[in-house]
């Protein structure tokens, strides 16, 4: 419990410091938005970073130099809060994550992801929803990155299992014709939510795909995306299993 108590403890007075903070980004951005957009990006790197410290994650990353440097799409499998923390630590260029419309609601915290170009999907609403993979589209064709879990959702199933990827999360690269860069995660439930409430020191894996680019695809696979990037992932966990 000390560990998820000093978590807590440090996320919550990250937020309170952070209202001066979003002031003075706002004066920054008034000036150079490009600055203030790179200023924000590090700011919560650096509280990412801290709170996996403080969690005692140990990270094995494989193949973060297969990630191009132009704007891409992030997929991954999702089966905790701290995927969201280990990925976007190591985001070297603007990238927004498709969140559950939920997390609008939180103070403070929703306002940096505003900052950051996330995007909040409601998933009960489809006509929102395209609306939010429009925006995304647009974000890439202005050179920001996207991340998006297209399970929709974390998954509580056994470890090595994948929830069926949905096709919509894959329009953002075919309307842009950007790569996709598959992320595959290993033992992140471990660390929280095989635990709850507790927080467990915890090896985890991480592995960054080839970037694949849709259009040099075949026209059947294309039609099909997320089963192809669904059994891509789903053979690098299996593999990382042995790591971690």
């Amino acid at each position: 419990m000390i560990r998820f108590i000093c978590v807590t403890i440090f996320l919550v007075v990250f937020l309170i410091l952070s209202i001066p903070v979003f002031f003075v980004e706002w004066l920054i951005g008034k000036k150079n938005r490009e600055t203030r957009d790179f200023s924000s990006l590090r700011i919560v790197q650096w509280g990412f970073r801290c709170i996996l410290r403080i969690a005692g994650v140990e990270t094995t990353v494989i193949g973060l130099e297969n990630v191009p440097d132009e704007p891409v799409l992030f997929i991954g499998n999702h089966r905790s809060y701290f995927d969201i923390l280990l990925t976007y630590s190591r985001c070297k260029r603007l990238t927004g994550y498709v969140a559950k419309k939920e997390m609008e609601k939180i103070p403070l915290l929703s306002t940096w992801m505003k900052y950051l170009y996330c995007l909040f999907l409601d998933r009960h609403d489809p006509k929102q929803g395209m609306k939010t993979i429009l925006t995304a589209i647009d974000y890439i064709k202005r050179g920001i990155s996207i991340c998006i879990f297209p399970e929709g959702t974390r998954n509580s199933g056994e470890e090595l299992s994948l929830l069926p990827f949905k096709e919509g999360s894959f329009k953002i690269a075919e309307k842009t014709g950007c790569a996709i860069v598959p992320i595959s995660l290993n033992n992140t439930a471990e660390m929280f939510e095989a635990h709850f409430p507790k927080i467990k020191k915890t090896h985890v894996v991480i592995e960054y795909g080839a970037p694949v680019y849709p259009k040099d695809l075949d026209k059947e696979t294309r039609k099909h995306l997320a089963p192809y990037f669904e059994q891509i992932i789903k053979e690098t966990i299996q593999k990382n299993v042995e790591i971690v």
